[in-house]
C-alpha cells in the first residue's frame, strides 16, 4: 500500500467519525508516508510526531489514530501532529494549530529507554 492508498482507505471512514484530513495535501501526504514507515519499521502505525518504542503494547496509545486525538480535536480543532481536524478547522483554511503534547512524560521517557 502506498500513501495516496492509504489516504483513500481512511479519509470516508474517519470522516464518518467528525474527523478530517487537514487540507495541506503535502503535509498529510508526509504524515501518511511516515505513518506507513512506521508500519514496516515496527509493526504498527505509530504516530510519526512522537518517539515510538516499537513495542505495540508501550506505543497503543500513539498508534495513529492516537488515543490523544479527540481531545486535541475538540479543544484546539486539529490533532497534535497536524494530520486530522474538525470540519471546522478543515474547512477554514486556516494551517493547523500547535497543539501541546498529552502524552504523559512517563511514556516519553519509557520509549527512550529511560522509565
Amino acid at each position: 500500500m502506498d500513501a495516496a492508498e492509504l489516504y483513500e482507505k481512511l479519509k470516508g471512514f474517519q470522516e464518518k467519525k467528525g474527523y478530517y484530513f487537514n487540507p495541506d495535501q503535502r503535509m498529510t501526504m508526509s504524515l501518511m508516508e511516515s505513518l506507513l514507515a512506521n508500519k514496516e519499521r515496527y509493526g504498527h502505525m505509530a504516530c510519526p510526531c512522537r518517539l515510538a518504542s516499537g513495542d505495540f503494547a508501550a506505543d497503543k496509545d500513539i498508534v495513529c489514530p492516537c488515543v490523544y486525538r479527540e481531545a486535541d480535536v475538540a479543544e484546539y480543532g486539529a490533532c497534535f501532529c497536524g494530520l486530522y481536524m474538525s470540519e471546522e478547522m478543515a474547512k477554514s483554511g486556516r494551517p493547523a494549530p500547535v497543539v501541546p503534547e498529552r502524552r504523559p512524560p512517563e511514556k516519553v521517557l519509557a520509549a527512550l529507554g529511560l522509565g
